[in-house]
């Protein structure tokens, strides 16, 4: 997701630094951006050093777990100006509560991309308590200047997308586990009744460890409705590392590029 939304910045004509601590993970993005997107390649510095992080905007996109987000979001903003706007694409996780636990709540928004971050057009743009008015506007902004539609919502679990998506993977996972109906099956009868990609094939993109664990915090967030139960069926395959195309296989099998 990081060097998605950095190639979108960057083919829109933002200055844009990408960061990872990871040299390889950091290899395989410049790699990527520039086969797929030539157009503003030259905007982007590639960095795995966190002093090369400061800039007017910074989104943080790491792995779905607070206390590394609030980690790094406070490291970060000892290095940034009081000014620096601070957003995380976190697809679940309170943004409420890690702003809480930074030094200035009010100069962090959610801004949820959607995957792949250069294809789909909406981005979640999620408000708290805390938020000052005037980040949203310039949030709004700029997710307009990007060629994106801005979405506003305020932190809750799941925001708009993934609290609406729930019942369209579970319900698959449930008719799975219920009636031993196959994936195939299932995702041919949703793509033709108009559905871009079937459950199985949308989780397999997203991710089964990210979509998995989404589901297991909107349940715990929502008071563990039987309704939103995580499948048994997905958690065992995020237990085998079985993510979905970044892996070479979940419900489908992928050739490895």
């Amino acid at each position: 997701m990081g060097s998605g939304i950095a190639q979108v910045f960057a083919q829109n004509g933002f200055k844009t630094i990408l960061f990872d601590v990871n040299a390889n993970m950091l290899a395989n993005a410049q790699a990527k951006i520039k086969k797929y997107s030539a157009a503003g390649f030259e905007n982007i510095v590639f960095t795995s050093a966190l002093n090369d992080c400061r800039a007017d905007l910074i989104i943080e996109a790491i792995i779905e777990n607070e206390k590394a987000k609030v980690e790094l979001l406070g490291n970060l903003i000892k290095l940034n100006s009081p000014d620096t706007v601070f957003a995380t694409n976190t697809s679940s996780l309170s943004v409420t509560a890690i702003a809480e636990k930074i030094s200035n709540p009010q100069q962090l928004a959610g801004m949820h991309f959607f995957n792949p971050a250069p294809l789909m057009k909406l981005v979640e743009i999620v408000s708290t308590k805390y938020t000052s008015q005037s980040i949203i506007e310039f949030l709004t902004q700029l997710t307009n200047a990007c060629g994106k539609t801005p979405v506003l919502c305020k932190d809750s679990p799941g925001f708009i997308v993934n609290r609406v998506a729930r019942p369209y993977y579970l319900e698959a996972l449930h008719l799975v586990e219920k009636f031993n109906v196959d994936f195939e099956t299932i995702d041919k009868l949703a793509e033709a009744t108009g559905f871009k990609m079937g459950p199985f094939r949308l989780m397999d993109l997203i991710g089964n460890d990210i979509n998995y664990s989404v589901s297991c915090i909107v349940h715990e967030a929502l008071g563990k409705p039987e309704r939103l139960k995580p499948s048994s069926i997905q958690e065992q395959k995020v237990k085998k590392g079985d993510f979905g195309k970044k892996t070479g296989k979940g419900y489908y099998e992928y050739p490895r590029v």
